[in-house]
């Protein structure tokens, strides 16, 4: 039996709105689902509704909120790297409404994976993280990722070139575009890019995290060329308290079926294990 219990609690003055499901007899290692923005604490499809579902229906406990300025929490906007005072006041939350719980992962898509990258190692209760494609976010990283991995993928489409023979193809824009984005790669990022602050994030965390991929998404696949070329991220990837996980073909949300299905047993396989 699973209890679903609507929460308001504060972070400084303004009220965040969030759910938690609380199986009867619940682990001792919960997860809280970091959502990133736009966005709000159901997810796109219901994902991070039926992700907390999934978990507390196997004995995790789980929770899910809006931080300020998100869904229905009170308070301005924010960037992704400005909610630490959001998770810091949910975790606590979490903690008093699950007594026995000893432990907490963050669970997070996107920028709310980098989020919970940047908070975690400053949190001694956060002793695992799930990072589902990653934002590592850089002019120079996403014109890569996009001739690398879009250019070519357009190449080997029947329609592009059925596009180009009928003449509907406008190769000036094209050329233009890619020519922009060529530039791009070669801008330099500053020492305290986002990259760089994530690697030392999650090196100096303690614990450890479980990277999921979707075979079909940028983001993605920019995160997997800076870890792939960068040798202080290939070192780190490859370290034994970080699994990788692909999902080839899947978006950037997970948006099917099997594809979440998937992505939530990895998830609470990963979580329960000991």
């Amino acid at each position: 039996m699973v209890e679903q219990r609507a929460l308001a609690f504060a972070c400084g003055d303004a009220w965040l709105y969030g759910v938690a499901h609380v199986p009867a007899q619940p682990r001792r290692r919960g997860v809280l689902v970091v959502v990133g923005g736009p966005q709000y604490r159901a997810g796109s499809h219901r994902q991070f509704t039926l992700l907390a579902r999934d978990l507390a229906a196997h004995g995790t406990p789980a929770m899910r909120f809006d931080y300020r300025g998100m869904g229905d929490s009170e308070g301005a906007m924010r960037n992704f790297e400005d909610v630490g005072d959001d998770l810091r006041a949910a975790i606590d939350t979490f903690f008093e409404q699950v007594p026995a719980m000893q432990e907490v992962v963050l669970w997070g898509l996107c920028d709310a994976a980098s989020a919970a990258v940047l908070y975690a190692q400053g949190d001694a209760r956060v002793t695992g993280l799930v990072l589902v494609n990653p934002w590592v976010r850089t002019d120079a990283g996403a014109a890569k990722a996009t001739i690398k991995h879009y250019y070519r993928a357009r190449l080997l489409e029947g329609a592009f070139w059925r596009k180009i023979v009928s003449g509907r193809f406008d190769v000036r824009a094209a050329a233009r575009s890619f020519l922009g984005l060529l530039g791009a790669t070669r801008a330099a990022a500053p020492s305290d890019a986002l990259p760089e602050r994530m690697h030392a994030a999650l090196a100096k965390f303690g614990g450890k995290a479980l990277v999921v991929l979707s075979g079909a998404d940028l983001t993605a696949r920019e995160f997997e060329d800076l870890t792939g070329t960068a040798p202080a991220w290939r070192t780190l990837m490859a370290s034994a308290r970080i699994t990788r996980r692909p999902l080839p073909k899947a978006d950037h949300t997970c948006s099917r079926g099997e594809w979440h299905a998937q992505l939530a047993e990895w998830t609470r396989h990963w979580v329960q294990a000991d």
